[in-house]
């Protein structure tokens, strides 16, 4: 008799262990509980019983029976009187022939008395037979994913997120484990006693320089924050920001000066810079305007403020930016020509502006750069993927570690940062409502274009800048993500035309352009596939979206916003309209009191600082493909990513701050935080 052996691993994490919320669409299960039963034949070889303990183990089974070809194995949990979910990895079967094993990857929760039904892992795409085993699987998931997956509407017009109401809500899925819940949790708790102890230390001491700020300086912190705060007035790190700082993203050459930079009678040595400088091509913008009219927070009954700063700067021969001249509001008819603050201007004149520049770019950099150009559109990425793509997709198996935690990081943002009585209310000055109105802004400028690096720099025109160590990495980062993605979809799709047939993938294209992100062709995403070109730099576009460019955004918030000076969250006093008036008390009265001091660095630390359970990018254990011509690009794809570490790794030890966020080893494999 022929013996076929089956083996199988599991993981149980206590506190994830939650029935699904009523509160779902349709009350539907997370696991999909049927099988097709047309042509099967079944080896019962005894139920999943779970005593309660948290633990990881191996389960091995051996059948005395040659069951021939598998194609589906199901797998149940037995309900006992401690009725804890458990967590399945994947099934391996070994069968009678030596070498002969079949792959069954799972990855989700196996709870109360649902059935898995788990097929053979070879990604395949949708057949055109209705009868097929394998077609009705397929149907059946997405049926019964549609019902647990809804869209729902945060803010009216901007992008739909996934339907809950907090992260109880969720499926059982997308939940974090519980050694991510536990630190996240914890950390928010340690973060608001540090916070208490922070506002008491600073009682019985001064508060009227920004030196004071040190008071509030301790506890964990990076090597490069250190080095802001002892630089962070220096015109050199001010401009070294706009290339390579938390926000890379809105710095631009210049092809003429801005019609907005209105330049009043006695300033014809600077109109004369400027026209150097643009003659030469190093003559660079960053403008603001987007903030133009945004309504400003009131924090505890107290008026905050924003300004729509303009600065132009330009590289030295060295390749340093510096800054030559902020326009803090751009011209109105209470103002036609603003006042110009430059680097001769008093000292504490020329600070205060360059602060209000800092504050704009952490407003930008939050809400538009960060919550929607990476959270908000990865989100609508992964509620699509699991609405239209089955698990046998070799799109859904290539997008699905890219996903990971996406959707409860992204409703715990929801309830806590940007909701009604949040940090943003609590702490920032485009709170209150204001960061919805700037959402719709930036939504409008969210082209398909501007997502892509080659396209993005090559727009701003930072392609070969001197210095620009994001757009340098970027770029390769976008090429090693293009090679992989590319080596996975030409092995399942043979040709164009192959491309144009598959309903599923289509589907998926149109529910991200026209129903996630609200009708976004006239932005220039599409609403088709016509070819295996189009499809991978689309697919690119999503991997880089999660992975890389959240990297990018997200880690530069521990080094930079910790120092709070030197990207203040709020200004507490208008802008300055005269340079002679200003002091140390405008200064410190313009900047975040403790209070808003000390929110900004708990919650930067808590969402910059690297997870405990974070996955590098590429080396996800999960194992969705098991075709070995598939696990062999992904190999490809992490050696690549290896030889690129240690370029950058050789690079920046020869730099006095090195540039670290697009460092494979340091991004996420997904967006987690």
């Amino acid at each position: 008799m022929k013996v076929l052996r089956l083996r199988h691993q599991f993981k149980t994490l206590r506190a994830t262990r939650r029935a699904p919320s009523s509160s779902r669409c349709d009350g539907a299960s997370d696991t999909p509980r049927k099988c097709p039963e047309e042509g099967t034949r079944e080896a019962v070889f005894g139920g999943l019983v779970n005593g309660g303990s948290t633990k990881e183990e191996e389960f091995e089974h051996d059948i005395p029976e040659d069951l021939g070809p598998l194609q589906f194995v199901k797998l149940r949990k037995h309900h006992s009187l401690v009725d804890n979910a458990w967590f399945c990895d994947h099934i391996t079967v070994q069968g009678p022939v030596a070498f002969e094993e079949a792959a069954f990857p799972c990855y989700c929760w196996v709870q109360a008395d649902s059935v898995l039904c788990l097929p053979e892992g070879t990604a395949c795409l949708a057949g055109n037979n209705a009868s097929d085993v394998f077609q009705k699987h397929r149907e059946q998931e997405l049926k019964e994913r549609r019902q647990i997956y809804c869209w729902a509407t945060w803010k009216e017009g901007l992008p739909l997120t996934m339907a809950a109401g907090c992260e109880d809500d969720l499926p059982a899925n997308m939940r974090f484990h519980e050694e991510k819940r536990l630190d996240f949790e914890w950390t928010l708790k340690a973060g608001a006693l540090g916070m208490v102890l922070k506002r008491v230390y600073t009682l019985l001491r001064s508060w009227n320089r920004v030196e004071d700020f040190d008071h509030i300086f301790w506890g964990q912190k990076s090597i490069l924050a250190e080095k802001v705060r002892q630089r962070w007035q220096d015109d050199e790190l001010f401009g070294y920001q706009f290339l390579n700082g938390a926000n890379p993203m809105l710095l631009r050459r210049c092809t003429s000066l801005p019609s907005r930079l209105v330049l009043p009678s006695g300033m014809e040595e600077l109109q004369a810079q400027l026209e150097k400088e643009l003659q030469n091509s190093s003559l660079f913008e960053a403008d603001f305007i987007l903030l133009d009219g945004i309504p400003a927070n009131v924090i505890q009954g107290e008026k905050q403020y924003l300004a729509a700063p303009l600065v132009m700067l330009k590289m030295d021969t060295s390749g340093k930016l510096l800054p030559m001249v902020i326009q803090i509001q751009p011209p109105s008819p209470s103002s036609p020509t603003p006042p110009l603050f430059l680097p001769s201007d008093p000292p504490l004149a020329w600070l205060l502006a360059k602060s209000w520049v800092r504050n704009s770019d952490f407003q930008l950099h939050q809400l538009q750069y960060h919550l929607l150009n990476t959270h908000m559109l990865a989100e609508v990425i992964a509620v699509a993927t699991m609405r239209c793509l089955p698990g046998l997709h070799p799109v859904f198996k290539l997008l699905i570690p890219h996903i990971r935690y996406t959707i409860e990081i992204n409703t715990r943002a929801r309830t806590q940062l940007i909701s009604d009585g949040g940090v943003f209310d609590k702490a920032v000055s485009t709170g209150g409502g204001g960061h919805v109105h700037l959402l719709h802004r930036a939504l409008a400028q969210l082209t398909y274009c501007s997502l892509c690096p080659p396209n993005n720099l090559a727009d701003r025109g930072l392609l070969g800048t001197p210095g620009a160590l994001y757009a340098h990495d970027a770029l390769q980062l976008w090429e090693i993500t293009a090679r992989y993605v590319e080596g996975i979809i030409h092995l399942f799709y043979s040709g164009d035309d192959v491309v144009r047939g598959d309903p599923e993938l289509q589907a998926w294209c149109r529910e991200i352009t026209e129903v996630g992100l609200c009708q976004a062709q006239d932005r220039g995403f599409p609403i088709s596939f016509q070819s295996q070109n189009q499809l991978c730099h689309f697919l690119t576009m999503c991997v880089f979206t999660c992975t890389a460019q959240h990297g990018a955004i997200n880690q530069g918030q521990l080094d930079w916003y910790a120092w709070v000076p030197n990207a203040p969250c709020t200004m507490r006093m208008p802008p300055p309209t005269t340079k002679e008036d200003v002091t140390m008390a405008t200064v410190m009265g313009s900047l975040p009191d403790v209070r808003q001091a000390c929110l900004q660095m708990v919650i930067t630390w808590h969402l910059g600082r690297r997870q405990p359970d974070m996955v590098p990018l590429g080396h996800h254990r999960e194992k969705y493909f098991s075709d070995p011509k598939a696990k062999s690009v992904l190999n490809q794809f992490q050696t690549d990513l290896e030889n690129l570490e240690r370029e950058i790794t050789a690079r920046n030890e020869q730099l006095d701050l090195p540039y670290e966020y697009l460092k494979p080893s340091h991004i996420e494999n997904s967006i987690t935080i």
